[in-house]
C-alpha cells in the first residue's frame, strides 16, 4: 500500500512555505525520496583566526540591540559571523540568492557561500529552529539538483542568531542528517566558527578533478 502524498502536485511551494506546513519533517522529505536521520554530527573543524575580536563585537551588539526581530538578529548576530568567514576565505556571501528548480523547489536562500563544499545558512523564521530545519532540508534538496558541484555532501545550518543547528545532505544516500546538538552565541562561538570554517575550507572535493 503506497503512502498518501501530502504535497499538492498542482500547487507551487516556496522554500519558506515548508516552514509553515503542519507536517512532520520526515514526511515532507519523503515526498522528495529523502530520509531523515537524527545524529550527533562529526563536522569538519578549522579555526584559522583569533575569534576574540568577533566575540567582543557580538557581545557589544547584544548589549546595543534587542535581537527580538528577525532583522535585528540578522544584522547583529548572523551577518557579522558569516562576513568574518567569507572575508578570511575570500569567498562571496550571497544574500537572498534566488533559485528555481521546479514548482516545489523555488525561492531564495537566505545566505549561500558558494565554495566547493557549498554551505547554506537559513534564518529560522519566528525563532523556530524545528520548522527552520525543515526549510533548510528542502533547500539542501534544491541545492543538490541545482549545483554542478561534484561534492558528495552538502552542508547547511539553521540559526536564530543566538542558536545554531547544523545539518547535511548525503547526496548519493539521499539522506538528510540533522545534528542533535545546538550551539549558542556567544558562548559556543569557537565551535560555530570552527565548523563554518571547516565546511567552507574543506577542499577535498577539488582533488577529484
Amino acid at each position: 500500500m503506497s503512502r498518501a502524498t501530502i504535497l499538492d502536485p498542482a500547487e507551487s511551494y516556496t522554500f519558506s512555505k515548508y516552514a509553515e506546513l503542519p507536517f512532520d519533517t520526515a514526511d515532507i522529505l519523503a515526498e522528495f525520496g529523502i530520509t531523515l536521520h537524527n545524529t550527533s554530527l562529526q563536522l569538519p573543524q578549522q579555526l584559522p583566526i583569533d575569534p576574540e575580536p568577533l566575540r567582543i563585537e557580538l557581545q557589544e551588539n547584544l548589549v546595543l540591540v534587542d535581537p527580538s526581530s528577525e532583522i535585528a538578529r540578522r544584522e547583529a548576530l548572523i551577518f557579522p559571523i558569516l562576513k568574518t568567514v567569507c572575508k578570511f576565505i575570500q569567498a562571496p556571501l550571497k544574500i537572498e540568492y534566488p533559485v528555481r528548480v521546479n514548482t516545489w523547489l523555488r525561492g531564495s536562500f537566505d545566505y549561500f557561500i558558494p565554495t566547493p563544499q557549498s554551505l547554506l545558512v537559513i534564518e529560522a523564521k519566528n525563532a523556530d529552529l524545528a520548522r527552520g530545519f525543515t526549510q533548510l532540508a528542502v533547500e539542501l534538496i534544491a541545492l543538490d539538483q541545482w549545483t554542478d558541484s561534484p561534492t558528495p555532501v552538502l552542508y547547511g545550518t539553521v540559526t536564530t542568531g543566538d542558536t545554531w543547528k547544523f545539518g547535511l545532505l548525503q547526496r548519493q544516500e539521499k539522506q538528510i542528517q540533522k545534528d542533535i546538538n545546538t550551539y549558542a552565541i556567544p558562548s559556543d562561538l569557537n565551535r560555530v566558527l570552527s565548523t563554518l570554517f571547516g565546511i567552507t575550507m574543506n577542499t577535498s572535493v577539488t582533488l577529484m578533478h
